[in-house]
């Protein structure tokens, strides 16, 4: 059935493309598999998004002028502010409430602060976080970026849209405007997809993105410029391939809904559901009809894309809530998170956009709405960061209730010793020193030096050195980077040529300042993890990896140069503390402590294993490390496994009290723990 051509209106299959776009988006964020490249249905709305508001606006006789910007401005405002205000600040609560601070979610209140100002892109592009890496899976506000590169566009569209209105060769004025524009941007994003390394910032980066909303505004200009210059019928032949471009462009978009590929947006592999998008979107402008037409046409698909700006918004931080607390693997919390979301999209479409949107009587000036917009940003903005800085006082997270017990603050020292100064600095290098200032009761330093060495397990004995620089007037050197073990005795592991050329540095630079009688504490992860922050793994795996010849090759070899690389040092009189490897659990505590994350899968394992089984998995490291200190004059291995597994299984906690943050890092308590032991140990170095 042919239709007649709607120059004007409502266009109700471009609600239905709308729900293809946000239904891809859900899809791939419950479970990629699913739809292996539904995050380009983002790629989709953008394109529709430059389509329809270069409709919209073509057609109102207020876009005139500066004061046509103005009014432009305060149109986007009351379309987007009042949802996405009531969203920001209702997950602002419930993160406040569920989420404890940690490294999944270190960047999430940021992020959150910047959505209200249309920025979180800019910030996710900064901190180097992947939209596909966990941190930003477990951050609610990850999705937010799009809105940022919309609003940013928004802001420039008018200055390229102005010259439109007035007509004949205005019209090309801002026709080549937006040609050159998209033209830079397209360039912009092959070009970092061609140097690599630069898939994050292409990703998120309005620069990169506008192009697609470019490509719906030089659609729209070329079909209405066609229009205008009154384009002659088609022959019957060009209306019989009308059904096959339509068809084509559906497939073009549903190809690259199904194959677009992580680190491959928006260049290349957006472009097929840019083109496909494009595709449907000229054909159906002039005739609606037909199969295709009547399908996205129908009541099903309207509804849903008239409440896609509302799905978007709250499907994203619903899911993101479920998996810090319920988990979203199974089918039951699947279709949970889903009939929430429905109910939090109905609810923001039924009684925030449409009454403020279509129903409020203000009558204010256009400029007062874009000023009081504003404000009303920056207030929420503020509330936003009020609730972040006292979920404290809120939350039902026993880590966020108990951060001195969870977290190893130098907090936690200052409040204990308020008469002491605890200084700490920062040397080239970016070397850590903490050392006690002015402290009437603690004892002498007698210019005692800790030079620690390590991973992340290095920092999180933050606390323990902080305790020992007040009580035993140590002046501690901290050098921890993560993920860069000295001594690494992991079978399996990969090389790492930036982290050795660190600890080469790192040890020449010890080789010209340690003097006798310093001490160099090398603490790190040698033994296999059981579980990350974000995903178990496998436990004969992680007890295969510490077998065979291959991993006996490997630790012989490093026994061998660590000797060679400590010896200079030992032979001077430096001691060397070697830390033998502690208990690593099989679920992480801060993620699985309260009664509403305790049936999380990641907590299916539970956080105990048993002793025998921890001996057995360190076995092998232990021996080398051994091996190791029998070589070097002066130096020893100090085991805190003794301590903190004393019984038969070894616990994440004590009498209540956690003693590790996640699977293998300690709390602050732990740190407190372990703080006698190491102490004594230090002590005995000098005797």
């Amino acid at each position: 059935m042919q239709g007649r051509p709607q120059q004007e209106g409502y266009y109700p299959h471009i609600d239905g493309m709308r729900a293809i776009a946000v239904l891809a988006v859900i899809a791939y964020h419950l479970r990629p598999d699913w739809l292996p490249g539904g995050f380009t249905g983002v790629d989709v709305f953008f394109v529709i998004s430059g389509f329809v508001v270069s409709a919209s606006v073509a057609r109102a006789s207020a876009f005139s002028g500066w004061k046509g910007a103005v009014w432009f401005y305060a149109r986007r405002m009351r379309r987007i502010m009042p949802a996405l205000l009531v969203c920001l600040l209702a997950t602002a609560l419930f993160a406040a409430l569920f989420i404890p601070d940690s490294w999944l979610s270190e960047t999430s209140g940021k992020t959150g602060r910047m959505a209200f100002v249309g920025l979180s892109n800019w910030v996710l592009a900064d901190n180097g976080n992947s939209y596909f890496s966990p941190r930003s899976e477990f951050n609610p506000y990850t999705h937010t970026w799009s809105l940022g590169v919309e609003e940013q566009f928004y802001l420039l569209f008018p200055l390229l849209f102005l010259a439109w209105p007035k007509g004949g060769r205005a019209r090309w004025v801002s026709l080549l405007l937006f040609v050159l524009a998209t033209a830079a941007s397209l360039a912009h994003a092959v070009a970092l997809s061609r140097q690599g390394g630069h898939e994050t910032e292409a990703f998120y980066q309005t620069t990169t993105r506008f192009w697609q909303l470019g490509a719906g505004v030089l659609l729209f200009q070329v079909l209405a410029m066609r229009q205008g210059a009154n384009a002659p019928a088609l022959g019957r032949g060009a209306r019989f391939l009308r059904p096959f471009f339509l068809l084509s462009s559906l497939l073009l978009l549903g190809y690259g809904l199904w194959t677009a590929r992580p680190g491959h947006s928006p260049w290349e592999d957006s472009a097929w559901a840019v083109l496909g998008t494009l595709g449907m979107l000229a054909v159906l402008h002039r005739w609606p009809g037909g199969r295709i037409g009547v399908v996205l046409s129908s009541v099903p698909m309207v509804t849903i894309g008239r409440m896609s700006y509302s799905l978007y918004l709250w499907h994203w931080p619903v899911f993101v809530l479920f998996r810090w607390t319920l988990g979203l693997e199974s089918a039951g919390t699947a279709m949970a998170a889903l009939l929430c979301t429905v109910l939090l999209s109905w609810l923001s479409w039924r009684w925030v956009e449409q009454p403020l949107r279509f129903g409020l009587r203000w009558r204010a000036s256009d400029a007062r709405w874009v000023l009081c917009g504003l404000v009303v940003l920056l207030v929420g903005m503020g509330l936003q960061k009020q609730v972040s800085k006292n979920s404290r006082y809120i939350s039902f997270s026993t880590v966020t209730r108990n951060p001195l017990d969870w977290y190893p603050y130098v907090k936690g020292v200052a409040k204990e010793y308020p008469e002491c100064r605890l200084a700490v600095s920062w040397l080239p290098g970016g070397v850590q020193q903490i050392e006690r200032g002015a402290c009437p009761s603690g004892k002498a330093g007698n210019g005692r030096r800790l030079f620690v060495v390590g991973d992340s397990h290095a920092l999180a004995y933050g606390e323990m050195f902080s305790r020992l620089a007040i009580l035993e007037g140590f002046q501690v050197r901290l050098d921890g980077r993560g993920g860069c073990t000295p001594i690494g005795l992991l079978g399996g592991q990969a090389a790492d040529e930036g982290c050795d050329a660190h600890l080469r540095t790192l040890f020449e630079e010890l080789g010209r300042h340690a003097r006798p009688g310093d001490t160099v504490f090398l603490p790190g992860l040698r033994v296999p993890r059981l579980v990350e922050q974000y995903r178990q793994f496998d436990l004969e795996a992680a007890r295969t990896a510490q077998q065979g010849d291959a991993a006996r090759a490997m630790r012989g070899k490093v026994v061998v140069s660590t000797i060679a690389q400590l010896l200079p040092l030992a032979g001077r009189g430096v001691h060397i503390v070697l830390e033998a490897p502690k208990p690593v659990l099989p679920a992480p505590p801060f993620r699985c402590s309260d009664a509403f994350n305790r049936g999380n899968p990641i907590c299916s394992r539970g956080m105990t294993i048993p002793r025998a089984e921890m001996e057995a998995l360190r076995e092998p490291a232990l021996s080398s490390l051994r091996e190791i200190a029998a070589a070097l004059p002066g130096a020893s291995v100090w085991d805190p496994l003794p301590i903190l597994c004393p019984g038969t299984p070894c616990l994440p906690d004590e009498g209540g009290k956690p003693l590790y943050f996640d699977g293998d890092h300690l709390s602050g308590y732990g740190n407190r723990v372990l703080l006698p032991s190491f102490r004594n140990h230090l002590m005995a170095l000098e005797e």
